[in-house]
């Protein structure tokens, strides 16, 4: 129980510090509202869960001890991110700010979520490094990866709850803009730029 907590606190204080997921689903659901960006929350953390299986089993490890590995798949992610950019000044009816008669629909906005996340290699080293930390030692494999599993649905469970904080708070944005202005042009050079902002950070950082 001691460890369940100090996993808890720690994964909180990690939580809420906003990085590039928060900032993606703030972007999504100013760009469709809170519906959008709730089922965006859960395709980043539907990612996240993929990230925490890679590591229980190990796969992590390939992909740190692989420099070409993590950079095609830091790139891969980049090239993403690039097309919602791209999408977002080119398909500007889809960002729906007033109501428009073309949003994304949730399914794509969901798949989305999980493709932008689970193509981010940092999140799966992070998973790595931080997980084991609070696995009981002597555990045998078994013993940790069940350990390992149990605290990563922990961490996931925390994560949703703060995404759809930001989802809310993107959507508060929204309906201001939306008041703004009838036009979703601007928005979609906008949000394409917060999208390429991503990018960049994910090749750079």
């Amino acid at each position: 129980m001691n460890t369940l907590l100090a996993f808890t606190a720690a994964s909180i204080a990690l939580i809420v510090i906003p990085g590039p997921n928060g900032i993606y689903i703030m972007t999504r659901s100013a760009a469709q509202g809170h519906r959008a960006g709730l089922v965006s929350a859960l395709g980043v953390e539907t990612g996240t869960l993929v990230h925490i299986a890679l590591a229980v089993l190990g796969v992590s490890v390939l992909i740190a001890a692989s420099p070409v590995a993590f950079t095609a798949l830091k790139l891969a992610g980049a090239g993403y991110l690039l097309y919602l950019a791209a999408r977002a000044v080119l398909r500007a009816s889809e960002l729906d700010l007033g109501g428009g008669a073309d949003p994304l629909p949730l399914r794509r906005v969901f798949r989305d979520g999980v493709v932008v996340n689970v193509l981010n290699p940092k999140v799966a080293l992070f998973f790595l490094a931080f997980l084991p930390q609070f696995v009981t030692a002597g555990a045998g494999t078994a013993g940790a990866r069940t350990q390992m599993a149990l605290l990563g649905a922990v961490f996931f469970a925390l994560a949703l709850a703060l995404d759809a904080g930001y989802a809310l708070l993107g959507a508060a944005v929204r309906r201001r803009l939306g008041r703004r202005s009838g036009s979703t042009r601007r928005y979609g050079y906008a949000i394409g730029g917060i999208y390429l902002s991503l990018a960049a950070y994910a090749v750079v950082a």
